[in-house]
């Protein structure tokens, strides 16, 4: 069994962060903590995006602490500018990041002093702390509506998405009020026979800019929700859309007209309240993602509305636990912050004289 201070769950921006942060203040590499990534290689869920998501196309990529993102070609595909990029931060900082490695469960170690155990693909893992940044990506949510087994076309999600060409000549329905919905909307819709665009709620589009103000109001109206033991919503869903110049285009062309959720799928498409129908050959759902926690089931932290209540990034239910690129920090800046935060709080409790670091561990199960 190996055995380390703290170990970070995922390699994105918010488990780098916090990897750098964590070799700031002390922590060594190897014993001191240690990260595991699922992904198969540098650049967190950059790695998956679309070929066609250039770097200049990107909304907020924030650079990560100690080493900024220079020179990057807007014209190369995103998923490459910033794995390079991830990969060389980590070779900079010689970070000990190991991958593949699948995280299946954290447990208490059930030995009165304070463990976690950490079960992956790659053997088990003793730690007295865990950071989780595994996003959102290996959870993607496909909503369920009536008729759904009996569509014949495809359907797909952002996850599999790879480029409008796959859609030339296909009439294709969009699903989804976020910015990679628009984004697939305006692609494909230069090749397709004909689009589609499907919301829930009609969406909001935000002409003005988006300032500092703006954006801590929109990061402390998630915290509120993750303070209140609530999942935590989109980032769209509390900063609305903003309006690009494509986009101005498209809404003129016809293409960028929002319709309301259809009743039900049909072997040859959608239906509506109304009656009215649409054929299609492809449902593309854009509809977002949830946390990828699955792995922290055993410890019991989810409250009864069905989050994990956070305060900063410490998990009120386990201090051994810090959550990071959740919630309020599920951007590029916020999840560098959070990082920070969280590699401060564990170096508090882990310096700690030894009984008051177990007696947490003791509390933190007794919430539960």
């Amino acid at each position: 069994m190996n055995s380390v201070d703290v170990v970070v769950v995922g390699a994105g921006q918010a488990g780098l962060s916090t990897a750098y942060h964590l070799r700031r203040l002390g922590f060594e590499p190897g014993s001191g903590f240690v990260v595991l990534d699922r992904a198969p290689r540098p650049g967190g869920a950059w790695q998956f995006r679309w070929p066609t998501l250039t770097y200049g196309r990107v909304h907020g990529m924030h650079a990560l602490p100690g080493m900024e993102l220079t020179d990057a070609d807007p014209d190369r595909p995103s998923a490459e500018v910033i794995g390079d990029y991830f990969a060389e931060y980590e070779r900079a900082f010689d970070l000990p990041v190991l991958r593949p490695v699948h995280v299946r469960a954290v447990r208490d170690a059930g030995d009165g002093d304070g463990g976690l155990l950490v079960d992956t693909s790659a053997g088990e893992w003793r730690a007295r702390a865990l950071v989780n940044a595994t996003g959102t990506w290996d959870r993607p949510f496909w909503p369920r509506v009536r008729g759904q087994e009996l569509f014949r076309g495809r359907q797909l999600h952002t996850v599999q998405y790879q480029g409008p060409a796959a859609f030339a000549g296909e009439r294709v329905i969009v699903v989804g009020g976020g910015t990679s919905a628009v984004q697939h909307l305006l692609e494909i819709a230069e090749v397709a026979a004909a689009t589609t665009w499907v919301t829930r709620r009609p969406p909001v589009f935000r002409t003005d800019g988006f300032g500092e103000v703006e954006g801590r109001a929109a990061v402390a109206m998630v915290e509120e929700r993750v303070r209140r033991g609530l999942p935590p919503r989109s980032v769209v869903s509390v900063t609305g859309l903003p309006m690009t110049e494509a986009m101005r285009r498209a809404r003129e062309d016809g293409v960028l007209v929002r319709h309301p959720m259809f009743a039900a799928l049909t072997p040859d498409g959608a239906v509506w309240p109304d009656g009215h129908t649409v054929p299609a050959d492809t449902v593309l759902w854009a509809t977002g993602f949830r946390a990828a926690i699955d792995h922290l089931a055993p410890l019991r932290l989810r409250e009864p509305g069905g989050g994990i209540r956070v305060h900063g990034t410490r998990v009120d239910r386990d201090p051994r636990v810090h959550l990071v690129g959740y919630g309020p920090s599920a951007s590029t800046i916020g999840a560098n912050r959070a990082g920070r935060a969280a590699a401060h709080d564990l170096r508090i409790l882990l310096t700690a004289p030894r009984p008051a670091a177990a007696e947490a561990a003791v509390i933190s199960s007794t919430w539960r």
